[in-house]
């Protein structure tokens, strides 16, 4: 079975970046990564492309007049490494240039630490930890014109009910995370997707 051909997008430390090539080496993912874009020169994500000798494309946002632009950058890239799917690891970025959106539709995907539609945007887990609740999670989705709002692909419930800070419910939630990424990057290689009901169906290739 061919591997699929991935770009990561990425802002900052790249640990899920990191973990999904820890399981692609391991053979429980059947994808090769292709190149790492991210629009933050000091990302340390980009240290971690050097290591594993995978392309960096640096695409800043203060180098286009419009946001649309930067976002056509973007799309420029992925086409020229034949990207099959985009996968936002800690990219800190909207993404809102329409011609990137329909041009790779359903085939950008991003993770959020929360069972969305609970608890979107930014600071996920503080808001969990603050709300009190005594579980929360991950969600891998699609990406579409919304905030955290495309259909849902994967959900993961984590106990955060013995977590005594909104950093401890962090790291809890992202050591399932690292997997659970894998895991669905790896889904992509052995079928496709249809939606159903704003939710992903996954179809098994034959």
């Amino acid at each position: 079975m061919s591997k699929l051909n991935v770009a990561i997008l990425a802002s900052g430390r790249g640990s899920n970046f990191q973990a999904i090539l820890n399981e692609i080496k391991a053979g429980r993912c059947n994808a090769e990564v292709k190149v790492l874009i991210t629009d933050n020169p000091e990302a340390k994500a980009i240290d971690i492309a050097k290591q594993n000798n995978i392309s960096f494309e640096i695409v800043e946002r203060k180098n286009f007049e419009k946001r649309s632009e930067m976002d056509d950058k973007i799309k420029e890239i992925l086409d020229s490494y034949k990207t099959e799917l985009v996968v936002l690891a800690g990219y800190m970025r909207i993404i809102k240039g329409k011609l990137l959106l329909e041009s790779y539709k359903n085939r950008i995907i991003n993770i959020h630490p929360s069972l969305l539609p609970l608890f979107p945007g930014e600071n996920a887990q503080k808001q969990a930890f603050n709300s009190g609740a005594k579980v929360s999670g991950l969600t891998i989705h699609f990406v579409d014109e919304t905030l955290d709002g495309g259909p849902i692909i994967y959900q993961e419930k984590v106990d955060i009910s013995d977590c005594k800070s909104a950093e401890e419910t962090a790291d809890k939630i992202l050591k399932h995370e690292h997997k659970a990424y894998a895991k669905v990057i790896d889904l992509f290689s052995r079928g496709s997707y249809i939606i159903e009901d704003h939710k992903a169906v996954f179809i098994k290739k034959t």
